[in-house]
Formats: C-alpha cells, sequence, structure tokens
C-alpha cells in the first residue's frame, strides 16, 4: 500500500471516530473538517506525503462524516 493510500485511511478512520463533537448537523460537519484536516495534515506529515492535500483530503473527509452523522447515530451521554 502507497504511504497516501494509508495516509487517507489514516484519516478516514480518525475522523470518523471524532465526528462526533457537536449537537446539530452543521456542528458535526464543522467540527469534522477542522478535526479532519488536522489529522490528514498530520498523517501526511508522518508519512512523508504534501501535507496540504492530506488535509485538504482529510477535512473533506471529516466533514462529509460529520454532515452524514445524525443524533442517534452518536452518544453524548444524554
Amino acid at each position: 500500500m502507497t504511504r497516501t493510500v494509508t495516509a487517507i485511511l489514516l484519516a478516514a478512520a480518525l475522523g470518523l471516530a471524532l465526528t462526533a463533537c457537536g449537537t446539530g448537523t452543521g456542528e458535526r460537519a464543522l467540527s469534522g473538517a477542522g478535526i479532519g484536516a488536522a489529522v490528514g495534515a498530520g498523517a501526511a506529515a508522518v508519512t512523508g506525503g504534501d501535507v496540504s492535500q492530506g488535509a485538504v483530503i482529510g477535512g473533506g473527509v471529516g466533514a462529509a462524516t460529520g454532515a452524514a452523522t445524525d443524533a442517534d447515530d452518536i452518544n453524548l451521554d444524554r
């Protein structure tokens, strides 16, 4: 597996795990984008990839995942 594919998969997995930050769809999409961008950039930096590309891909994956979740998919101890 190439480093780029590894970085994308890592960003997707971590973004999916962390997109539950927020109560509304917009909040989850926004927090997912921020978290995904950070994770994507970090994964790209660690694997020697393009940090900007990693941030864009991670942000997109995080935003899409955050927007795709709803209140029933997450547990905020409510």
